[in-house]
């Protein structure tokens, strides 16, 4: 039983289990029933997302300062009530259940997603090997 961390639309891995869609958007031009077969999601849960000022930060940045900038706001709004507990139950989900979660980037050092599995890790999740 594991986690990993992906990028949505990406071809899945086997036994990858749920997939977790942790995006303030549902993909453009792809119709809902269409969102899990086509490797999108199989849930949407917008709550780990970047609210959509925190995003511009990320969007907007093209150095390491800019970037621990946004990493500082996305942090702060991660220990939250809400995602700070569902960041609690995905890692100790992890230790009983498979399941995956992720974010439409390219480059995972540069996204929202990198820093999820940075918390998930303070938290103690247990991660599927890459």
């Amino acid at each position: 039983m594991s986690l990993r961390i992906v990028q949505l639309g990406s071809q899945r891995k086997d036994n990858e289990g749920l997939r977790i869609g942790t995006v303030r958007r549902p993909p453009r031009g792809v119709a809902k029933e269409n969102f899990s077969s086509q490797n999108w999601y199989d849930v949407w849960y917008p709550a780990l997302a970047p609210s959509a000022e925190t995003m511009k930060l990320g969007q907007q940045a093209t150095d390491e300062a800019a970037w621990q900038t946004f990493e500082k706001h996305f942090r702060r709004e991660m220990k939250q009530t809400e995602p700070a507990r569902t960041l609690e139950l995905l890692a100790k989900l992890s230790h009983t259940a498979q399941f995956s979660m992720g974010c439409y980037c390219d480059n995972e050092a540069r996204c929202h997603r990198s820093i999820l599995r940075s918390l998930l890790t303070e938290h103690g999740a247990l991660f599927a090997p890459d």
